[in-house]
């Protein structure tokens, strides 16, 4: 399952879609390049962030995928997504600061549980 769970990963590489309107916590996350590691600093990808609501779905590549807030709190914003054909989850995003984000999320990907805590910095501007 964890080679599975790296090939998913490896697949993080994208430039995702312009702003949109965000609830609370997420509306000041800095849009830029944000590198995504997960335990141990193991580098999951690089992400050019438009839509932050994209880091409650790491281990799916932007993909026609349903996202929905669930609930917010504080510093913490819970997504529920569904991704048709490749899996689903929920997903808790704990905003530490305009350029860091902790991320916890579990579900299913291609037919197998996963688990997953990783956290999302911005690194710079997106490239040209």
């Amino acid at each position: 399952m964890r080679m599975k769970i790296a090939l998913s990963a490896t697949l993080l590489v994208a430039a995702w879609p312009g702003e949109t309107q965000q609830p609370g916590p997420l509306a000041p996350l800095e849009r830029g390049q944000w590198e995504v590691r997960g335990a141990g600093g193991v580098a999951i990808g690089t992400i050019c962030l438009g839509d932050p609501l994209l880091l409650a779905q790491p281990l799916h590549t932007p993909q026609p995928c349903t996202r929905e807030v669930q609930s917010t709190d504080g510093h913490v914003v819970t997504v529920g997504f569904v991704c048709p054909g490749m899996g689903r989850g929920r997903t808790l995003l704990r905003v530490e600061t305009p350029r860091l984000v902790q991320i916890d999320t579990q579900g299913i990907s291609d037919g197998a549980p996963f688990a997953l805590r990783a956290q999302a910095r911005r690194t710079g501007p997106c490239p040209g």
